[in-house]
């Protein structure tokens, strides 16, 4: 039996390509032992698939069949013109960089993409996997909740926090929750797998989404800046020698160095509120960053390093 993200992944690629509406029958046949063969367990593992397509904004049809020996059927499919993009008119590096990023993301789906995308198939020409989709304990809840509108309470870094959820995204391989939180008073990111309880969901249609909101923006284009805000963020001082500061100060922005040395190394200021994107960034630059401070910011990485050692090394 397939797992439940690859068989959604199938599920969603068989309703685009299909020409023809299809029932219960017609998906498992043509997703063979991805399904129970139980009628009862498959249809209770197609509602809960059918659902969760839905609620991340698939428009799944139906239609009753009629005129035939198949009559009273209930058949499904996905409208593409509700669903599918306007031509993108990529220029060819970029059809490139995303003909790679598809071939490194570990889904059945990444396949038929690629095609569409004019990239190569064949075993050889395929880049090794570097990606796989994520699943998560509470992404269910969450989902549930954003679709009904109802406010989630949880325990986050040590508080209980209760938020109206406007919207689930993936980004960097986690799950990130964007909603209004009742104690900031604002809006405010939270990555799901480090939630410390069990999210539990209010009344529904207690909320409204703001109109504006868009949850392609809803990130900031820097990694490190997710979950920075002003008064619950964390920065770090970082040290770059003289060997890559040119290159840093381009990408950060002269606004951020904080000092400069006469050796030619500066001192940046950058988010440290999402560490896992500023342990990326800083081992990125391998031997030519330091992290001054805050101590804690410091110890974390330092012990990150420790740790890695000591399992290269089999100590």
């Amino acid at each position: 039996m397939a797992d439940r993200v690859e068989r959604l992944t199938n599920l969603l690629a068989l309703l685009l390509e299909t020409t023809r509406s299809l029932s219960l029958s017609d998906i498992a046949h043509a997703l063979d032992g991805q399904y129970p063969e139980l009628e009862k367990s498959r249809r209770t593992a197609f509602e809960r698939d059918k659902a969760a397509l839905r609620e991340i904004g698939v428009p799944i049809s139906t239609e009753v069949r009629r005129g035939d020996g198949l009559a009273g059927q209930t058949m499904y499919r996905i409208d593409r013109s509700a669903y599918e993009l306007d031509d993108l008119a990529l220029e060819a590096d970029e059809m490139r960089a995303l003909q790679v990023a598809v071939a490194t993301v570990r889904t059945d789906a990444g396949h038929d993409a690629l095609l569409k995308l004019g990239g190569a198939v064949s075993a050889e020409e395929r880049p090794p996997v570097s990606a796989v989709l994520p699943s998560q304990q509470h992404l269910p809840a969450v989902r549930a909740a954003v679709s009904s509108r109802s406010p989630l309470t949880f325990e986050y870094r040590g508080e209980r926090r209760t938020v109206d959820p406007w919207g689930v995204l993936l980004r960097g391989g986690f799950w990130y929750l964007v909603g209004h939180d009742h104690l900031r008073d604002a809006k405010r990111t939270f990555r799901i797998d480090r939630f410390a309880s069990e999210p539990t969901a209010g009344p529904p249609a207690s909320f409204h989404r703001p109109g504006d909101f868009d949850p392609r923006s809803a990130f900031p284009a820097d990694p490190k800046q997710i979950g920075h805000a002003t008064d619950d963020a964390i920065e770090a001082t970082v040290r770059i020698d003289a060997v890559r500061a040119a290159a840093s100060e381009r990408e950060l922005g002269a606004d951020r160095v904080v000092a400069r040395h006469d050796d030619g190394s500066i001192d940046v200021m950058v988010p440290a509120t999402n560490f896992d994107a500023f342990r990326s960034w800083v081992i990125g630059l391998v031997d030519h960053a330091v992290v001054l401070e805050p101590a804690e910011v410091r110890e974390q990485i330092v012990a990150w390093l420790e740790g890695v050692a000591a399992g290269s090394t089999g100590s």
